[in-house]
């Protein structure tokens, strides 16, 4: 069934879908309308969108899976991203679990813990919080100013004098009754205002009790009340309150630059910020609008603590659905909404300038770190010059059949794909990948008619051995071109029975090769070329071999489409079908003895790859 035919057969229903190219998923979406929203991909007219002219071109199938709701789309569209990893979706894989201040008030003396787990218990939890260490360190603060128990509920049930801490002056030690359970309870709520920002508030209320103490002459009580309002006075002139609305707030917002997003967000609690965290992805050619739906359905995973509004900088289009399920998470009403005016766009403004600023932080840190690993590969291979500018070779084939040819172009440590080239090979029919890499980089490097090729590179890297090398030594010479350094990257092999060192870099006019090392900077950019080149390759050879197989069989009479993808599914691959007795092929619906003796006699007589 053609693409086509699966748009027409698409149910009005809500769901999922999975696009398909030959060999995998590459892109997953939920849809309230399956039929509409999948169709729009392929059929929409004046439609700009990056993923309608360039993702619907790769599509080869659609699969989907009808739901009895958007909420339930919403859940599986996650499962099956962590199952499939689809190229073009964007993956979360931010694995930080955020920690949380705990407060247990449904104990009778509550305790104040650092959490990375939300549970609905009673308890009242403040954050999330991107650092560990900051959050430890604000206990531990809050501690000298409102002395709260941390002992477990088995160390406070068995403790019979009071711990360290209370020497320390961190805790009260409520566990052997040195503090009165209405006391304890005061140093609770006043923890809790501090962790809600309410601290103006709580300053008054304790300068208030300081006086009532001072006036019933208790000193000693009147003393640590103006130690805790000097504390906390001196917490609100470094706290920055960013938002009006006492509210707790997750902001988010989304910088791009050559197929590379940054999406912020800002954790605001009780009006102020507390917190910011950027998540950056790549090769990302979907819009705004998709690119966050499918986000917040893998940020807002289970651990993730739930604010009372998100806000966006795009309207989504299942904002409802996504509203629906983090307030059933909840259990209260969360609020998704992309501000027009006011305060709260403010906040989205404030979180795109830091997305801005986040993305070119990493520009900046990627530029520096390809800079030395340059440098480093300079020094291992020994070149004259700095590899600015790398080319590399790779040949594709299975038994000379279908032979291809591939050169991945890196400039400044970074893929070029503009100067990607495929060469399918002309001159060359049998198993010699010398031949072919020689036909490969004269094609490259020659002259020919018509516009001038790019000048040479820094660095000629060809895959292969010592064989490889001298090709390319032979056609530098051949061409007289001196400009370029050259090396050959071979592959982990055994000879023998026994396994050699590993990857080694063969150089001219060297004898032994540089070994490989796990973990350095550029023998990892070697390793990532070679891998992007052997790709590429490849994906070119398969799509031949498979037009050449689909050919094979539509040559012969009486086997469409249908009947193709029944014998693929099968028996696999062309090779399997051709070896497969009558008895075997008649077994596929709809190949009669007939037609079955029809396709040994075409598969057997040449046809075959």
């Amino acid at each position: 069934m053609d693409i086509e035919e699966k748009l027409s057969t698409l149910p009005a229903s809500p769901g999922v879908y999975l696009m398909k190219s030959k060999e995998e998923v590459i892109y997953i979406g939920k849809a309230k309308n399956l039929r509409t929203r999948v169709r729009s991909y392929f059929l929409g007219k004046g439609d700009a969108r990056y993923a309608v002219k360039y993702l619907a071109r790769k599509v080869e199938d659609i699969d989907y899976i009808v739901t009895t709701n958007e909420k339930e789309a919403l859940i599986l569209e996650d499962t099956l991203l962590k199952k499939h990893k689809p190229r073009y979706n964007i993956r979360l894989k931010d694995s930080k679990t955020y920690v949380s201040i705990k407060i247990t008030t449904n104990e009778k003396f509550p305790r104040i813990i650092v959490t990375r787990r939300i549970k609905r218990d009673g308890a009242r939890y403040f954050g999330p919080y991107a650092s560990a260490r900051m959050v430890r360190d604000t206990v531990k603060y809050l501690r000298r100013i409102f002395p709260l128990c941390v002992c477990t509920p088995h160390e406070f049930r068995n403790r019979v004098r009071p711990c360290l801490d209370y020497q320390l002056g961190l805790c009260t030690a409520p566990a052997v009754g040195l503090v009165s359970e209405k006391d304890y309870r005061e140093l609770v709520e006043g923890a809790i205002m501090f962790l809600e920002g309410r601290n103006r508030e709580l300053g008054k209320k304790l300068k208030k009790k300081m006086l009532e103490a001072s006036a019933a002459r208790e000193y000693e009580k009147a003393a640590k009340l103006r130690d805790q309002i000097a504390s906390i006075e001196a917490t609100l002139e470094e706290q920055k309150v960013v938002s009006g609305v006492l509210k707790d707030q997750d902001v988010f917002a989304a910088a791009r630059k050559n197929g590379s997003i940054v999406i912020q967000a800002l954790f605001i609690r009780g009006g102020r910020l507390t917190g910011a965290r950027d998540f950056p992805f790549h090769h990302v050619q979907l819009p705004d609008e998709e690119v966050f739906s499918s986000f917040l359905s893998q940020f807002y995973r289970p651990e993730r603590y739930i604010p009372d509004e998100v806000l966006l900088p795009v309207a989504v289009e299942d904002v409802k659905v996504i509203s629906d399920w983090l307030t059933d998470r909840k259990g209260k009403k969360v609020a998704v909404v992309k501000p027009g005016r006011g305060q709260k766009r403010k906040l989205v403004t404030m979180a795109e300038a830091n997305a801005r600023e986040a993305l070119k932080k990493r520009e900046k840190v990627a530029e520096h770190g390809m800079e030395n690993v340059i440098v480093e590969l300079k020094k291992r291979l020994r070149l004259k010059e700095l590899p600015g500018t790398i080319e590399a070779f790779d040949i594709s084939n299975i038994g000379g059949k279908q032979a291809v040819g591939a050169m991945v172009t890196f400039s400044n440590g970074r893929p070029d794909k503009s100067r990607y080239r495929l060469f399918r090979i002309k001159t060359v029919e049998e198993p010699d990948d010398y031949a072919m890499m020689y036909e490969v980089l004269l094609r490259r490097y020659g002259k020919k008619e018509g516009p001038p090729p790019p000048p040479p590179p820094d660095l000629v890297l060809v895959d292969g051995g010592k064989g490889q090398l001298s090709i390319a030594t032979r056609v530098m010479d051949e061409l007289k071109i001196r400009g370029p350094s050259l090396a050959a990257l071979a592959k982990e092999r055994a000879e023998a029975g026994v396994a050699l060192k590993g990857e080694r870099v063969y150089l001219p006019n060297v004898k032994d090769p540089i070994w490989l090392k796990e973990g350095t900077g550029s023998d990892l950019f070697l390793r990532r070329i070679r891998d992007e080149v052997h790709r590429f390759a490849i994906t070119y050879h398969r799509r031949l071999r498979g037009k050449t197989i689909a050919s094979a069989l539509e040559r012969i009479p009486g086997i469409g489409a249908k009947k193709r993808s029944l014998l693929f599914e099968r028996f696999g691959d062309l090779k399997t079908i051709a070896g497969a007795d009558i008895e075997e092929l008649i077994k596929v619906p709809g190949i009669t003895k007939k037609l079955a003796r029809t396709i040994k006699q075409e598969l057997t007589g040449g046809n075959s790859l």
